[in-house]
């Protein structure tokens, strides 16, 4: 990983904006950001639904 600092920058804080709204909206889940030639082209979100505590096959439930 580089330490060089680009002058440039890179991420504006709608990007940000959109990052941070995509975390928080998830429980359980996957944000992913895609970059090309060093810029963010796309955010893309992975939500993962748990049902743990609902189907028991003990308690009736399940298949």
């Amino acid at each position: 990983m580089s330490t060089k600092q680009n002058p440039k920058n890179i991420v504006n804080d709608a990007i940000i904006k959109d990052i941070a709204s995509a975390i928080g909206s998830l429980e359980y889940g996957t944000v992913t950001i895609k970059v090309h030639e060093t810029k963010i082209i796309q955010i893309e979100v992975t939500e993962k639904k748990r049902f743990d505590d609902v189907w028991r096959v003990e308690g009736g439930g399940g298949i």
